[in-house]
This record gives structure tokens, C-alpha cells and sequence, in this order.
């Protein structure tokens, strides 16, 4: 009798580490992974394109819970992984990183007694102002299988006393999503894009509220970056110029 696994994504994070593990739950006789996509993410540049570039199926079943607070997301997520954990009756629940999908589909199986595995857990910022750090914390504590791709979540995990028959070290999947898709890259042409050549730029991204919602934190990382771009090129990229 085959085992049903429920492979959960919500946001761009997801997408890149869940990729290889359906891939190759898919190639496994006795494995029945399905596709989950909660929809946190939900426009074409933020999701579709993911899918595509990552050669990923479609999602078997899409909640489409759209945006929102961080509360009100969360808790439309935890409602509907309810009623498809109830529908499905899956051996397991697969989640990954540390977005809100994430803790709200664990905290949809484990009440319903269903087995969650947590892929990248371990990692801690140690700055509760951060969404994602109390993602981490909580979703930890309450799966059952806990994967680890770095010493550091090792550690982390043994000092909060977790059991240490719940943690495996098993490496980087994301790691395994550069190697599938290095080829693509030699064909994206993007130095002669972006007019530079590897080892004379920088790449830098800007993404966390904590960087860009706060005016003085920002006028800080702009006038570092004046100073920086003198010395190095740097390359901000944009789904715009992505798409050119």
C-alpha cells in the first residue's frame, strides 16, 4: 500500500527547496507525494514563473488564500490544510523554511495526529521581530521529524533540549535545486544582460520588512550602498529587468 505525503509551498522560499524533494518522492515506488500550494504567493511573477523555471507540476490542490496579515493569512491557511488533511488523509506532511504556510500547515496535521517533517529547521535569527523567526520556533516545536542542513540548526535544536531522536542532519536542498538548474544558467546570457562579469559585481537583495519598512534602517543601507557601488558594481535584480 503506498504512503501519502502532502509536499506543502506557499511563498518563493518554498518553491526552490520543495522542488527536489517531490521530484524525487515522484520517482519512489510506494510514494504518492501531492502538491500543495497554499497560494501565499499567488501572482504569475511571484508564483507561476516558479513553477515553470523549477519544472515543477501543478499543484494538485491550490488554497489560494491570497495576502494579508500575518494573523489572517496564517489563519486561512490552518483552515483549509484542515479540511484537505481531513479530505486526504496523508501518512505525512512535508513543510519547508519558515513562512507563514509553513506553521500554519503543521499546525493543521499535528492537531489532526498526522506526522510533520520540517525541512530546513534548526536555523534561528534570535531576533523575534522577525515573522519568520517565530515561524521557526513554533514550527519546530511541534513536528515530528526535523531536517537540518547545517551544523548551526543542529546546536540550536540540542540547546533548546529538543529530542534528539527527532533531528536528522541531512544537508541543503537547495543546494540539489542550484545543481538541477546550473545549466539553465549558462543560457540566461546574464552578464552581457547586466554589462558585468563574475567576481567584478555584487548581488544584493532587500526583502525583509525589518530592512525596508523602518526609514532610518533604509537610509542607513542606501548610504552604505553609495559607498560600496564606488568600489563594486552592484546588481539589485527586479522581476522588470528579469523579464527583459
Amino acid at each position: 500500500m503506498s504512503k501519502k505525503i502532502i509536499n506543502v509551498v506557499g511563498a518563493r522560499p518554498n518553491f526552490m527547496k520543495i522542488a527536489p524533494i517531490h521530484r524525487q518522492m515522484q520517482s519512489i515506488s510506494g510514494l504518492e507525494p501531492l502538491l500543495i500550494h497554499t497560494g501565499q504567493h499567488y501572482d504569475e511573477k511571484m508564483s507561476k514563473t516558479f513553477f515553470v523555471d523549477l519544472e515543477m507540476p501543478e499543484p494538485d490542490i491550490y488554497l489560494g488564500v491570497g495576502s494579508g496579515s500575518h494573523a489572517a493569512q496564517t489563519g486561512a491557511i490552518l483552515i483549509e490544510m484542515e479540511k484537505i488533511c481531513m479530505e486526504q488523509h496523508p501518512d505525512l506532511v512535508v513543510v519547508v523554511g519558515d513562512v507563514n504556510s509553513t506553521l500554519a500547515a503543521a499546525l493543521a496535521a499535528v492537531k489532526l495526529n498526522i506526522p510533520v517533517a520540517h525541512v530546513e529547521a534548526g536555523l534561528r535569527s534570535f531576533d523575534r521581530s522577525m515573522p519568520e523567526e517565530i515561524n521557526r520556533l513554533m514550527t519546530d516545536a511541534v513536528c515530528d521529524l526535523l531536517f537540518v542542513t547545517e551544523q548551526s540548526g543542529l546546536d540550536n535544536l540540542k540547546n533548546e533540549g529538543v529530542d534528539p531522536d527527532k533531528i536528522h542532519f541531512t544537508g541543503n536542498v537547495m543546494i540539489d535545486s542550484l545543481v538541477a538548474n546550473l545549466q539553465k544558467t549558462e543560457n540566461l546570457h546574464a552578464f552581457d544582460l547586466f554589462h558585468t562579469r563574475p567576481g567584478e559585481y555584487a548581488l544584493m537583495t532587500m526583502h525583509r520588512p525589518s530592512n525596508v519598512d523602518d526609514r532610518d534602517t533604509l537610509a542607513g543601507i542606501l548610504s552604505a550602498l553609495e559607498e560600496i557601488q564606488h568600489e563594486t558594481p552592484i546588481l539589485f535584480p527586479s522581476t522588470r529587468a528579469l523579464a527583459r
